[in-house]
């Protein structure tokens, strides 16, 4: 039988930690969740912005806790982080895995680095905060939320994204056996899978191979953002999602509805993924081509 658990409509007096809240998805939640009462403890990798960030909303009437500069793939300061957290806040009612990186690129232009650096950051460093921070949640008795933020890439076979798709797809793969496991502790778990979000992320992604700076690829990437939501989108999706206690969170139609027609109509999902990556290798310059070039 599950403990007595107060599952309120907002976050008001909710204890929330979120990982990569300097910017992005990480810090439009953060000030989403403290706008709705909510304590926010904040981390990231970048010291600087991160204070920005808890000054923002502090300045906007907000309640900050803890703030913390980490690496999530660094297991020993992620341990150091949550003990210091738990030691002055106790557990958490929600905990936000948000911090994420991204490189893209064939097997051929990957570098091992590529591969290592995304499951060291994407996977393993949710992985630390969970060992770290859900054990006080199950203690403490009261419930709550675990939120893990994958991605369209953890849901499909998108091209050129194998090394990003590993990290996500293993995220996928915890927030999935956590989701039935956690039940019985009042734990829900949602598994956030974004399309496209217009934030940072998206001029600093890696593209193994391709020069980022030509004009060609500004106008894809402007393309991209044209269609993609806001930052602030995404975090009401996620926010929405925790209070109803959903599994699948999507921040936009799209994801939803490909990842329907993966489940329901597989022939229909391989077609249009060929299509997908026709339409990608065709905008994109051929790496293996060039490559091929070099070599001869």
């Amino acid at each position: 039988m599950l403990p007595s658990i107060r599952r309120p409509r907002s976050l008001s007096g909710a204890e929330v930690f979120l990982t990569g809240a300097a910017s992005g998805i990480g810090r439009a939640t953060a000030l989403l969740a403290a706008a709705e009462g909510a304590r926010v403890h904040l981390t990231d990798l970048h010291a600087e912005p991160l204070e920005t960030v808890a000054a923002e909303v502090r300045a906007r009437g907000g309640a900050v806790g803890h703030v913390e500069p980490a690496d999530v793939s660094d297991h020993a300061a992620v341990v150091a982080l949550g003990g210091r957290l738990t030691a002055a806040y106790g557990a958490m009612d929600v905990v936000m895995n948000i911090a994420g990186i991204s490189a893209w690129g064939t097997v051929r232009s990957l570098e091992h680095d590529h591969w290592r650096r995304l499951v060291d950051v994407n996977l393993m460093g949710p992985i630390h905060v969970i060992e770290t921070l859900v054990p006080p949640m199950v203690d403490a008795g009261r419930g709550g939320s675990l939120v893990n933020v994958s991605s369209a890439a953890g849901l499909i076979g998108m091209p050129w994204h194998a090394a990003y798709s590993a990290s996500k797809f293993g995220l996928r793969g915890v927030s999935e056996v956590l989701r039935f496991d956690l039940a019985k502790h009042g734990i829900a778990v949602s598994l956030v899978c974004p399309g496209g979000v217009a934030t940072p992320l998206t001029e600093t992604v890696v593209i193994a191979g391709v020069d980022t700076s030509t004009p060609r690829f500004r106008r894809l990437l402007g393309r991209f953002r044209g269609h993609a939501v806001t930052a602030e989108q995404a975090a009401e999706a996620i926010l929405d999602g925790v209070r109803r206690r959903r599994y699948w969170v999507y921040t936009s139609a799209d994801i939803r509805l490909v990842h329907l027609l993966q489940r329901l109509c597989p022939p229909a999902y391989a077609l249009a993924m060929r299509g997908f990556g026709y339409a990608a290798n065709r905008a994109l310059p051929d790496v293996e081509a060039a490559r091929r070039t070099e070599a001869s």
